[in-house]
C-alpha cells in the first residue's frame, strides 16, 4: 500500500509565502486572553516543529510557490481571490490555482455579496470560514451562516469550515463536530468540507460522513504521521470518496516533511488516487 508516484496532486491547503507573520495572525492575538498567545508571532506554534518561517523570503511569491508545487508533484493549489497575489495567480496560472474566498457570517448580506462578486469575477470554487477565529465567534450551525451556505448551494461551489478543538487558545464550542449534523440536514446539496481534523470527535465525523452524502473531510494542518486512525480506517473501508489531502505549507508544516511522511500512511492502493486527487476534483468541480 505504498504511496504511488505520478499522481498530479491537489493540495487543498497550500499557501504563498507569509511575509508578515505578526500581521497575518493579529486577529488571533486580539481574541486570546493568555499572555503567551498575545505575544506570539504564531499563536499555534506550540503545536508544530520546524515551521518554515523563512520559506520564499525575497522571492516572487507565485514563482516560488509554483517551484515548490512542481518539486512535489502538485498540480492544483488554492488562491484567495481577496488578495493581490491570489488574484494574480488565478489570472496568470488558471490551470494551477483555483479560487477561494474567506467569508465572515457576522457581515450578513455584505458577505453574501462578496461571495457572489468573487464567483462572478474569479470563478471561485469554494467559500471558507474559521468559526473559532471570528470575532465574535459563530457556531457552525448558527443562523448567521445560513445565507452563506445557501449562496454556496446557489453558486454550486464547496464550503470549507474548521471543525474540532481549535489550535489557537480560544473557545472551542462553536466548532463542535455535532453542529455539522443540522447544517447537512438543512442543506442536503451543500458540499461541506471539514478542515483541521475534527479532534477529538473523529469517530463522530466518520458517523456523520456515513450519514450525509455532502459531508467531506480534508487533512489540513496535520502531518501525515498524525492522521487520525479513525479517518484512515474510514478511507480504507466505506469512505474512500470522502477523504481528501490538504497540507499546511507554509503556515505550520513544510512540504518536505509532509511528503516524506506520506508514504507511511496506511491507505489501500485504490484509496491513494482518490485521496490525493480525484475526490478534490469532483467536490470542487476542477478540470482534470
Amino acid at each position: 500500500m505504498p504511496m504511488p508516484k505520478g499522481i498530479a496532486i491537489v493540495d487543498l491547503m497550500l499557501g504563498f509565502p507569509i511575509t508578515d507573520h505578526e500581521k497575518t495572525y493579529d486577529f488571533l492575538r486580539k481574541q486570546a486572553n493568555d499572555s503567551w498567545s498575545k505575544e506570539s508571532t504564531f499563536p499555534v506554534e506550540y503545536m508544530f516543529k520546524g515551521v518554515p518561517y523563512d520559506w520564499g523570503k525575497g522571492r516572487d511569491p507565485i514563482e516560488v510557490t509554483l517551484e515548490e508545487m512542481d518539486k512535489w508533484g502538485i498540480q492544483w493549489a488554492p488562491a484567495s481571490a481577496l488578495t493581490e497575489t491570489g488574484r494574480k495567480a488565478l489570472i496568470n496560472h488558471p490551470s494551477r490555482f483555483f479560487g477561494t474566498c474567506q467569508v465572515d457570517p457576522n457581515q450578513g448580506m455584505q458577505a453574501v455579496r462578496l461571495a457572489k462578486k468573487m464567483h462572478a469575477e474569479y470563478g471561485i470554487k469554494a467559500l471558507s470560514t474559521f468559526p473559532a477565529g471570528l470575532n465574535p465567534q459563530v457556531p457552525i450551525n448558527d443562523k448567521k451562516f445560513y445565507p452563506l451556505y445557501a449562496t454556496a448551494c446557489e453558486l454550486d461551489i464547496a464550503y470549507f469550515v474548521n471543525a474540532g478543538v481549535p489550535g489557537p487558545r480560544v473557545p472551542m464550542a462553536c466548532q463542535k463536530v455535532e453542529l455539522l449534523d443540522e447544517v447537512c440536514w438543512f442543506f442536503p446539496e451543500l458540499r461541506l468540507i471539514t478542515m483541521h481534523g475534527c479532534e477529538p470527535w473523529e469517530d463522530l465525523a466518520v458517523k456523520l460522513m456515513l450519514k450525509w452524502p455532502g459531508l467531506h473531510y480534508c487533512t489540513s494542518a496535520f502531518a501525515p504521521k498524525h492522521y487520525p486512525k479513525a479517518i484512515i480506517q474510514y478511507a480504507n473501508t466505506r469512505g474512500a470518496e470522502k477523504i481528501m489531502y490538504a497540507g499546511y505549507h507554509p503556515m505550520g508544516l513544510s512540504l518536505e516533511r509532509i511528503m516524506s511522511e506520506m508514504p507511511n500512511v496506511g491507505f489501500k492502493d485504490a484509496v491513494w488516487p482518490k485521496f490525493l486527487r480525484e475526490n478534490a476534483l469532483r467536490v470542487l468541480k476542477l478540470p482534470s
